[in-house]
């Protein structure tokens, strides 16, 4: 389809090139500052009479006192303001792309926050346009039963809806090529959901704006600084940044320990390290039985199944090393484990005494903020004294909320805090946040033109892989080739030889070379895909094996680096502590040979690596 050259596949085919060949159009990318999306709104900055209107407001189910600001985070999250709506939908209305000689505003997606903020959009569009009949823009949601009815509805030309408010659904995956705007009202910081998004307006559409003219562009309008965002975070990745509870009262047990080991016991009296002492055996009691029960097998505990076996050693426990400390935190925290927890509300509120010990400890001013979270809770709790569970903990209960009790607070009494009460948290009756109206005025800023973020994600390495074996067969026969094959000592000529054939070719650009060379250099890179005569690699080890008394244990082992430098070229002296290197021994290579063998080992390694480089 694309006309390129039989049997090199192509490593990337980026938006650039599929606009610059016709396949798809590009998009104008228009970035629009509001005030209030992107500072939040603040008390002071309000007119009189909009201060009236604030003081005014009832903020929470229980009358209590007026926020002096709402952060940006919260617009259109709970907090819907009409006017920063009304200027968003009357800027897509005048600068967005129309059809029918201009009378219609094209197909547009409106990307939503929430299923709320997405029907409050479609409030405000319908009391300003009340002669479209509340057709002409429509919510799109799971919420909504006939959902597919109205993307059908979309997807013709002939048919209203003419805007869909998405909330996630719309936001992949369909094919309308009529969408002519996009509209960004809210956050997003997927890299691969971003342009997905994006593409939504990229499709092809013949005379769409009258016959014989074709779509050769789309709108789209940013209010949340997306394109900032990418622009100014190239490499940000679609992992999930966030760690999961679980993983979370692990690092802060981890910490907690850590922080108690540095504690210099030599001024504490009995009365005060005899409590520690028992808050650390209990910690890290919970902590070795989640470890133990992280089963080895599992395909995700597997590769790291050095450090569980390390640590379900109850002697690695003891005094623990930074060292430690942090194979813990890395390498263990977010690996499952068949250990049974309580209920969500009771981990949160494990974690919220374990920060508040950690701030305790490290005297960090945090401490006041977390006790005040402790007490909400525990106000809460006091309301529920006619259930029993509680009744029978309200003397602890209205302790807490006096302020003689945080004195002289200790770990050990928040410790008790915690195993008292956590169960008692899930009677709570979570309430979702008060939803709140308002219809202060917004402020719209000067629009400008964003360059569009660059939207390649780096080269294929499958790809680029594939491309560069197939060249390598056809060039099997020259004379670096073979030398990198026989591990024979390569020399910088010969390297600047294999660069400059592959530019030459077309394999590589500067760009992608730069990279190469960056990873080890090209006589390494290609060693890892032609990988090392047999013959060569028995020869590197051969003086070693000579001189020692081998066992059938090392003997195989040093076969298995064989086979794998055969295969590979190349070996990371890393991988010996792991699979298949640790089907022989737990501790791979260190549980086979003596360090002193190890080192000699590493070296062989590390030379026919070095024998690549140049």
């Amino acid at each position: 389809m694309f006309e390129l050259e039989r049997g090199v596949p192509t490593d990337v085919y980026d938006l650039n090139e599929a606009v610059s060949e016709g396949y798809l159009v590009p998009p104008k990318t228009i970035s629009v500052p509001l005030k209030f999306q992107r500072e939040g709104i603040h008390y002071d900055d309000l007119s009189e009479e909009e201060k009236e209107e604030w003081d005014a407001l009832e903020w929470t189910e229980d009358g209590d006192e007026a926020p002096d600001r709402v952060e940006a985070s919260a617009v259109n999250k709970w907090l819907f303001n009409e006017d920063t709506v009304d200027k968003v939908l009357k800027h897509l209305m005048t600068h967005g792309l129309h059809v029918d000689e201009g009378d219609k505003l094209g197909k547009t997606i409106i990307f939503a926050k929430n299923s709320n903020h997405a029907r409050f959009i479609v409030e405000r569009f319908d009391a300003n346009y009340l002669h479209l009949n509340g057709q002409f823009a429509r919510v799109i949601d799971h919420s909504i039963d006939y959902a597919q009815s109205l993307i059908d509805d979309f997807s013709n030309p002939k048919k209203y809806p003419q805007i869909v408010v998405s909330v996630d659904m719309p936001d992949t995956g369909i094919d309308v090529p009529e969408v002519l705007n996009l509209v960004f009202f809210k956050i997003v910081r997927s890299k691969t959901k971003f342009w997905q998004m994006i593409g939504r307006g990229t499709r092809l559409c013949k005379d769409i704006l009258g016959p014989g003219k074709h779509k050769e562009n789309f709108r789209v309008f940013d209010f949340c600084q997306n394109f900032e965002y990418f622009n100014q975070n190239p490499d940000t990745t679609d992992g999930n940044i966030d760690m999961s509870i679980g993983e979370r009262l692990f690092v802060a047990r981890v910490d907690l320990m850590g922080e108690i080991d540095d504690l210099p016991y030599i001024k504490a009296t009995p009365d005060e390290l005899l409590p520690l002492i028992e808050l650390r055996r209990s910690i890290q009691q919970r902590l070795f039985d989640e470890v133990l029960g992280m089963n080895v097998n599992n395909f995700v505990v597997r590769p790291k199944r050095r450090y569980i076996r390390k640590f379900q050693d109850k002697d690695a426990w003891g005094n623990l090393s930074v060292e430690n400390r942090n194979e813990l935190r890395e390498k263990v925290a977010d690996l499952p484990s068949a250990f049974e927890d309580d209920e969500l509300e009771a981990k949160q509120f494990d974690h919220l005494i374990l920060l508040s010990q950690l701030a305790l400890l490290r005297g960090n001013i945090e401490f006041t903020k977390l006790q005040d979270r402790i007490i909400k809770i525990v106000a809460a709790l006091e309301e529920l004294r006619n259930v029993p569970m509680v009744a029978s903990k309200m003397t602890l209960i209205l302790e807490l909320q006096t302020d003689q009790y945080w004195e002289d607070v200790t770990l050990q009494m928040l410790e008790t805090i915690r195993q008292r009460l956590r169960k008692l948290v899930k009677l709570i009756e979570m309430t979702a946040r008060k939803i709140i109206y308002t219809d202060f005025e917004d402020e719209i800023g000067e629009t400008a033109e964003i360059k569009l973020p660059d939207v390649r994600n780096g080269t294929n390495k499958a790809r680029f892989t594939m491309k560069v074996r197939y060249f390598l067969r056809q060039h099997k026969d020259h004379i670096t080739l073979q030398k990198l094959k026989c591990n024979k000592q390569l020399t910088p000529q010969g390297v600047s030889e294999l660069e400059c054939i592959f530019k030459e070719n077309g394999i590589v650009d500067d760009e992608k070379l730069q990279t190469v060379r960056k990873d080890g250099g090209v006589g390494v890179f290609i060693r890892s895909l032609i990988g090392l005569d047999r013959e060569a690699a028995k020869e590197a080890f051969s003086d070693f094996i000579n001189r020692k008394k081998l066992t059938a244990n090392q003997i195989e082992f040093i076969g298995m680096i064989i086979d794998h430098l055969t295969e590979k070229g190349i070996i990371d002296p890393q991988i010996l502590y792991e699979s298949p290197f640790t089907d022989l021994d737990d501790q791979g290579v260190s549980g086979v040979f003596p360090t002193a063998e190890v080192k000699e080992l590493v070296a062989i390694i590390n030379n026919v690596k070095l024998r690549a480089a140049a």
